[in-house]
């Protein structure tokens, strides 16, 4: 089987723009659909962790996806949320899903319930099995607690619908093992946007990005730059995105990204409790930022 090209480059994990009251801003998304796919991103990627997944009803889910496909003007492949800590309810969750139009899921690692190795590659065998399209498996433990190791990432790339992972580890050492040992047709996708360049360099394959929402151009130069090997272009980019990367974390994601895209007249930074919106401070530093690294006019 060969390397799936469509999710090379930049994914971008689309933002939920919500209005004052906390509802769904379709606007704004359509707008921001709009931005980053004129941006030059390579697929989207709808309800991940920064679209605020625990926040979302999964009527919300499933509109957010359905609106996200009608306003797909570019016909960019696209990536849904799939993921849970109750793995019965995340397969029913796969049976109920209409997915035509839908190219991928990607699915976190269970989180809270901290399952042994052996658990976790029970829940994406279950996931893999009955999904009616490829899964992308996602490894976050700075949010599930639990790392998946590379011997059980590699072990879950034997399966014939598991086609890639999302790795957000924060681990060089890890990437390299993973991109040494990984099947040549396993998609290797950062899940960490200020090492998209070294992991590149060892062999990953492109980025689910947090960035790309509000910097979809800079970003993706970024990644192709280190893709086809002009790595002092790419490190220049991400050394202007090292302090900046930083600064979005800083009240958790995605206040941060939300307060650019505010900035930028996308849409709003309103978010769902219990996060709440960026303060004035960490506004005014990204802003400053922004203006320093040449990221706004």
């Amino acid at each position: 089987m060969a390397l799936d090209e469509r999710f090379k480059g930049v994914g971008v994990a689309l933002v939920t723009p919500f209005d004052e009251h906390h509802n769904i801003d379709y606007d704004g998304l359509q707008k921001l659909i709009e931005f980053v796919s004129e941006g030059g991103v390579n697929y989207l990627v709808v309800q991940g962790t920064t679209g605020e997944t625990p926040t979302t009803s999964p009527d919300e889910k499933k509109a957010l996806l359905e609106f996200t496909k009608q306003h797909n003007t570019k016909g960019l492949p696209i990536i849904y949320g799939c993921g849970g800590n109750n793995t019965r309810a995340v397969l029913q969750g796969l049976i109920d899903t209409d997915f035509s139009g839908v190219d991928a899921i990607l699915s976190v690692c269970p989180f809270y319930n901290k399952p042994s190795q052996a658990g976790i590659i029970a829940h994406f065998t279950a996931i893999a099995d009955t999904s009616p399209v490829p899964v992308i498996i996602y490894n976050v433990p700075g949010r599930t607690v639990v790392n998946m190791k590379p011997e059980t990432i590699l072990e879950l790339a034997q399966h014939r619908n598991i086609i890639g992972v999302k790795d957000a580890s924060s681990s060089l050492e890890q990437a390299m093992e993973i991109a040494w040992k990984a099947p040549k047709d396993f998609l290797l996708l950062s899940g960490d946007d200020n090492l998209v360049t070294p992991m590149i360099s060892v062999g990953w394959h492109g980025v689910i990005s947090v960035i790309a929402n509000a910097f979809p151009r800079e970003f993706t130069d970024l990644t192709w730059h280190a893709l086809e090997g002009r790595f002092a272009e790419a490190a220049a980019l991400q050394f202007s995105f090292l302090d900046f990367d930083r600064l979005l974390y800083a009240e958790s994601n995605p206040v941060g990204i939300k307060k650019c895209l505010e900035i930028k007249n996308v849409c709003s930074s309103e978010v769902r409790l219990p996060l709440v919106k960026a303060t004035d401070n960490l506004g005014e530093e990204l802003k400053a930022a922004m203006i320093r690294e040449g990221f706004l006019g």
